[in-house]
């Protein structure tokens, strides 16, 4: 028996389903990469940057996933032999830092825990021993969508500071810019890099990498700069040089629709929209995990992200949960990636998302949780129902 013939859910932590305003934008005609309408959407999007990391930094676009971010904010700030200290709290850091030693840069990991977010105190204590100033730069991501943890990218700014370290402080928010606060300047941040395909609700192939003065003065010395990456060649006069070629035009014609959604909602009230939905999460799976099959990865609630819930089972399989979800109801969850391979599912909630996409995926859940004969408390739908009365 199937009840998936309806509109299917994806709710994966990336990418997200695209909004159909989004599609629309992008199916036209292509048009001229040097005067008029793609001109201005260029300034449109860089403007739209500043808004979103909430910074007054210099923003550029690369046609690229989030990968080619890291090579940009890697390749435009540091030189060959630098070290980098990468903060662990997931899988996502350490891909950066992987990124980092195969570009000739020396990766040094601060050891974290799966189930924690990055101790700042930890970060400060590394920091004063440096005394040689041998780390050029710190690399965070403010989520991982690999253990569902979220950074508080404050209070390690306030960490690296009393240490007395000028290291640049670089935070990766693909998973958690237009979901959860940033405040690229207020924290001190440095640069700061983000993806077109989770919260920002366009298809992948866009990144974002805005640059503060430190991380501007940094490039000026920098010799790992590359043709495609370098900030100097885009910042030039021509139009095209800002892609460093021909503009992505149909990515960013999408990307700018998907940006007037934010600001027609309010960035305020996507971050909250995101909240609520990620603690109804929280309180179906605290529900859940009664019966001791499954419980939330994360264990301190303020640790968690609002873009996805990671959930890890006991001694039971998540697959066949995962294809009853799918088969069955139509809502795709995702499986757990890195060190929790297999062992656990992944319920995304952040961008195009709202109320009756997220308790509907609870519902799936559950019935999958009970047709299967998962042990599992009962009531968690009602629990998020519960928490989202309570906000309301």
């Amino acid at each position: 028996m199937t009840l998936r013939n309806g509109k299917e859910f994806l709710m994966i932590p990336g990418p997200t389903n695209v909004p159909d305003e989004v599609l629309r934008a992008m199916h036209r005609p292509a048009v001229d990469i040097y005067e008029g309408p793609l001109i201005e959407t260029t300034e449109y999007c860089l403007k739209s940057l500043e808004k979103l990391f909430r910074s007054s930094g210099q923003p550029y676009i690369y046609a690229a996933n989030g990968h080619g971010a890291w090579d940009a904010a890697l390749s435009n700030t540091l030189s060959r032999g630098d070290t980098v200290l990468v903060l662990e709290s997931g899988r996502f850091a350490m891909g950066w830092g992987e990124a980092a030693a195969i570009s000739g840069l020396t990766m040094e990991i601060l050891k974290g825990d799966w189930r924690k977010s990055v101790d700042p105190g930890a970060v400060e204590d590394r920091l004063r021993k440096d005394q040689a100033g041998d780390i050029k730069a710190v690399l965070v991501v403010q989520v991982d969508t690999a253990s569902g943890a979220w950074n508080d990218i404050a209070a390690i700014r306030k960490a690296i500071d009393a240490a007395g370290h000028d290291a640049l402080l670089m935070v990766d928010t693909i998973a958690s810019l237009g979901c959860m606060p940033f405040e690229m300047d207020e924290w001190g941040v440095d640069v700061a890099l983000t993806g077109s395909q989770k919260g920002l609700m366009t298809p992948p192939g866009l990144s974002f990498v805005v640059a503060g003065e430190r991380a501007i003065k940094a490039h000026e010395s920098a010799n790992l700069r590359t043709n495609y990456m370098d900030w100097t060649f885009r910042n030039g006069p021509e139009h095209y040089q800002k892609y460093c070629g021909t503009p992505p035009e149909h990515l960013l014609f999408g990307f700018k629709a998907a940006l007037e959604m934010i600001f027609e909602e309010g960035l305020e009230r996507v971050w909250h929209r995101h909240a609520l939905l990620a603690e109804a999460a929280r309180s179906a799976v605290g529900v859940w995990a009664e019966g001791g099959a499954l419980e939330r990865n994360i264990i301190d609630p303020l640790g968690c992200a609002n873009s996805v819930t990671v959930v890890r089972f006991n001694d039971v399989d998540p697959a066949p949960l995962r294809r009853f979800t799918k088969e069955t109801c139509g809502v795709t969850i995702g499986g757990t990636i890195g060190a929790l391979a297999g062992a656990g599912i992944r319920i995304g909630h952040m961008g195009h998302v709202n109320a009756v996409m997220t308790l509907g995926t609870l519902s799936a859940i559950e019935l999958g949780l009970a047709h299967l004969g998962i042990p599992h408390g009962k009531g968690g739908v009602q629990a998020a129902l519960d928490s989202l009365n309570g906000a309301l």
